[in-house]
Order: C-alpha cells, then sequence, then structure tokens
C-alpha cells in the first residue's frame, strides 16, 4: 500500500497507534500518552495546530473520547477522524493500533469539522422517527450510522449534536439511514 501525505498534523493516543497510521499517511503524527498529557505535548500539538492543523484520531471507547473532548477543548477548529469500533477491535482490545493502515486512511479521508448545517436541522423527534432512539435495537442502529456518516458512537443526544455540528443535514441522514435499514436487516 502507497501512504498518502497529509498536511495536518495527526494526534493519536499512543505509540502503537503511531505504528499503523504511519504505515498509512505521510506526515507528522504525535501521541497524546493518555489523559495526563504532558506539558511539552500540549506545546507541540499548538504548534502544529498553528502551523499545519491537526487531525483529532483516539480510540473510539470512552477514554478516546474523553481525551478528544479535552484536545477539542483546546483546539476547537480541530479536524476530527472517527474509527468505527468494528474496525478497532481485536479481541477484548478496542484501539487504533488494531485497525488496519487501509481503515485508518479512509478515517481520515472522512474528517469532519464543525459547521453550519446546508439544510434542515436534525431534531430529536427525526431521531425518533428514524429509529436512533425509542426503540430495542436503536443503539445498534446508532452505531451503524455512526460508521456510515464517519462521525463518533454516543448515544441519541451525543449523536444529534455530532449530526448538527459537522453541518449533517436531515437529507443527508435519511440517505444514511436507507444504508442503516439494509444492514440492519442482514
Amino acid at each position: 500500500m502507497q501512504r498518502s501525505r497529509i498536511k495536518e498534523a495527526v494526534i493519536v493516543e499512543g505509540r502503537d497507534d503511531i505504528a499503523v497510521v504511519e504505515r498509512a499517511v505521510d506526515t507528522l503524527i504525535i501521541a497524546t500518552h493518555g489523559f495526563g498529557i504532558r506539558q511539552e505535548t500540549w506545546a507541540l500539538i499548538e504548534r502544529a495546530y498553528k502551523e499545519k492543523g491537526i487531525i483529532i484520531l483516539t480510540d473510539p471507547d470512552y477514554s478516546g473520547e474523553e481525551i478528544r473532548r479535552k484536545l477539542t477543548a483546546r483546539f476547537p477548529e480541530a479536524k476530527q477522524a472517527y474509527l468505527p469500533r468494528n474496525k478497532a477491535i481485536k479481541g477484548d482490545d478496542i484501539g487504533i493500533e488494531n485497525a488496519t493502515p487501509e481503515d485508518v486512511l479512509e478515517a481520515l479521508a472522512n474528517v469532519k469539522t464543525s459547521r453550519e448545517p446546508e439544510g434542515e436541522i436534525v431534531t430529536r423527534q427525526d431521531m425518533v422517527r428514524l429509529g436512533y432512539s425509542g426503540c430495542s435495537d436503536a443503539a445498534e442502529r446508532r452505531e451503524l450510522l455512526a460508521e456510515r456518516l464517519c462521525i463518533g458512537m454516543g448515544n441519541c443526544k451525543g449523536m444529534l449534536r455530532m449530526i448538527n455540528g459537522y453541518g449533517i443535514s436531515l437529507e443527508e441522514l435519511e440517505k444514511a439511514t436507507e444504508w442503516v435499514n439494509q444492514r440492519s436487516q442482514k
């Protein structure tokens, strides 16, 4: 596989994550080494943010989302890349290090940034109507939706915040739901 070149620095959690991302792309990769981000690491991330931009690619688990929140609070214009859980799992271990370089490349090709919706804003009622809340398989359906839209997984409220924050319109959501419906029937 030929590595792609990207301008932004990619922020990951650990050295094993760096190894898989290096096989996918040619760019600066910075590891936070967990929650306790050292001052030198913050300074390195800030420099990359100002000079070239950053893409946050953390594990699709609770810890990864907490680290993502911490980074996004400090660097609000950071781009966000998400890897679905099913592409980042090996046995009981969930993490970027378990992904293939191709899956990492796909996640980085589908980065999200905060923007205004280009169509009708999605409401909680839309999420209920489309089966992402209030039904027995809603969590499974949200996981498929997260994979299709290349966003993080969450409860209905969290996903609604991401959908609207990333400017995903009701029309895009309904189109993604067609895909989710096909996948959830299998």
